[in-house]
């Protein structure tokens, strides 16, 4: 069952982390309700997959802290919020650190482009 599974891979993070983590996972649930996420603990993340789009972007829980909201074709998509490190040819990310807002507009209207762009 994912909430078990997503449950697991919180355990080793600390408490503030775990909660941003829950937070965002909520956020973008609410905003795409037609989402399936999945657990990956090999990466620790979530994948969000789309009925008609498939994999469009992921939770990426950082051992810094970190939680990375990852938009798998995001170097195709047009925000100040979205960054990399310089080595990745086709991701990109919005970084948020615990205590940080979440700004669910901004990443609503960023979903809904993701998924434009792979249907």
């Amino acid at each position: 069952m994912f909430e078990d599974d997503f449950e697991r891979l919180l355990q080793p993070y600390p408490a503030p982390v775990a909660r941003l983590a829950r937070q965002l996972l909520k956020t973008v649930l609410r905003i795409r309700p037609d989402y399936v996420p999945k657990v990956s603990f090999g990466w620790q993340t979530v994948n969000f997959h789309h009925p008609k789009a498939q994999f469009v972007n992921a939770l990426y829980l950082s051992k810094t802290g970190k939680v990375l909201l990852v938009f798998q074709d995001g170097r195709l998509l047009d925000s100040p919020l979205l960054t990399d490190d310089g080595k990745v040819k086709k991701v990109r990310w919005i970084p948020f650190k615990p205590g940080e807002a979440i700004p669910v507009d901004d990443i609503a209207i960023l979903i809904s482009e993701a998924i434009a762009l792979r249907v």
